[in-house]
């Protein structure tokens, strides 16, 4: 894989021309009284460097005669490293991660200033950690307060993350194979939480059996589990996770795998009992045919949008049919009376990220058009809760549709030739989901 850094970093210097680009790592991992939480790296840090340690810099210094790429990472020292872990160090940086120069993360005071003054524009993105974000503009400030004695130096400060997001939007062969593995692990998840769900057991059991398959196979979950079951499936973040499965009730599961910090993104919803309620097989198929007709949107050439009004027409006119909706398809539309019922978008990017960086839209009409390598969920749903409020002059809700709650995701790579289903491995036909 360090070959692979390489070349991203090389395709990102190329775009920068003559700015110098400044990468801030994860913080430390978070701590509560003093136990410690699992580390994650920062994703454009990761994606640049595969570098997976906290408190480290990366430099990439297009301009400078000898090092185009630095990394000021944590220095070896064996005492800590007993209590938190092995370190790579300064030395063993340079070798392992590809850098020109690694220097100790307590030198990078002495160092940046070096580097920035080969470039004229600072490309950085103001984080969470105010601290640092301070400290990078204190060198700036002093760089260009002495500018009128040099004539060099950086006199912009500018986030990369519009040059370097757009490269994330668009997966490489290597990507799409660690993705199509994290895929496959969620899927053996879920199907193995269809086989696991009975009336009587607990919502948390579920959920165990699921991300135990994850780190049997070297996963972890993508994101907080939902094991919603009964009502509990009209909360879209639900994450409890508490409550006993009834005969009758359908079990919402989203939940996903991160391998290699990529991820998956999978939806189903099916009866715990076996069998559908009439109304709850009628919600399921408008939600089934909302996510086939907005599947296939997905292919080149698309605009983003598409795949999500596919979606919603497909829902409005499910609604009408059945009274819970009144009025002109076109104007409901328009005016979003829709929302009591289906209230998100029809999905988003995927890969390093859950919701993954990308932008949607270029100003208020022109969506960003669908292109090969490009990879997003698409999870249409209808919830129709126990305390829904229709829009103004919509009908009132029969109560024989309470608690019913439905979404139906799967992650689909967009191709030369289409969109390819990565997650098609978990059934969602209503007869692969019914039981004696």
């Amino acid at each position: 894989m360090k070959h692979l850094y390489a070349q991203r970093r090389n395709a990102l210097i190329a775009k920068l021309n003559s700015g110098t680009a400044i990468f801030r790592s994860a913080p430390m991992s978070v701590m509560h009284n003093d136990v410690e939480y699992t580390f994650r790296q920062d994703s454009d840090f990761f994606y640049l460097t595969g570098f997976n340690e906290p408190n480290a810099v990366a430099v990439l210094s297009p301009n400078h005669e000898e090092h185009q790429f630095v990394l000021f990472v944590e220095p070896k020292d064996l005492e800590k490293e007993i209590w938190t872990g092995y370190r790579t160090g300064v030395e063993a940086a340079k070798e392992k991660y590809g850098a020109d120069e690694a220097y100790s993360i307590e030198e990078l005071d002495e160092k940046l200033p070096e580097y920035l003054l080969a470039g004229d524009r600072i490309y950085y993105r103001l984080g969470r950690d105010e601290g640092f974000n301070n400290r990078i503009i204190r060198h700036w400030r002093k760089l260009m307060a002495t500018y009128p004695k040099r004539g060099t130096g950086p006199v912009a400060l500018e986030d990369p993350s519009p040059i370097l997001h757009p490269m994330r939007l668009v997966k490489t062969p290597e990507e799409l194979a660690v993705m199509r593995q994290a895929a496959k692990i969620a899927i053996e998840a879920h199907n193995l939480a269809m086989e696991v769900a009975k009336p009587g057991r607990y919502e948390y059991e579920v959920q165990a059996e699921i991300e135990r398959v994850f780190a049997r196979n070297g996963g972890s979950p993508a994101y907080p589990s939902i094991v919603a079951s009964g009502g509990n499936a009209c909360i879209l973040h639900y994450v409890e996770n508490q409550s006993q499965m009834q005969d009758g009730d359908l079990l919402l599961i989203d939940a996903g795998c991160s391998y290699q910090y990529y991820n998956s993104d999978i939806t189903r919803t099916f009866p715990v009992g076996g069998q559908f309620s009439p109304e709850q097989q009628t919600i399921y198929e408008i939600v089934l045919e909302a996510q086939k007709q907005a599947i296939e949107q997905v292919r080149p050439g698309i605009p983003y949008n598409e795949h999500h009004d596919a979606a919603v027409r497909v829902i409005v006119e499910g609604l009408l049919d059945l009274g819970l909706l009144s009025g002109d398809m076109d104007e409901i539309i328009e005016e979003e009376k829709y929302k009591p019922f289906f209230m998100h978008k029809t999905g988003h990017w995927l890969g390093l990220d859950v919701h993954d960086v990308g932008v949607y839209k270029h100003g208020e009409e022109n969506w960003q058009v669908l292109q090969p390598g490009n990879v997003l969920t698409v999870e249409p749903g209808i919830y129709i809760s126990p305390y829904i409020k229709p829009v103004e002059g919509q009908p009132e809700v029969d109560a024989k549709w309470h608690g019913i709650g439905v979404r139906i995701e799967d992650d689909v790579l967009v191709t030369a030739e289409g969109g390819e289903i990565l997650t098609a491995g978990v059934p969602k036909l209503v007869e692969d989901l019914v039981r004696e």
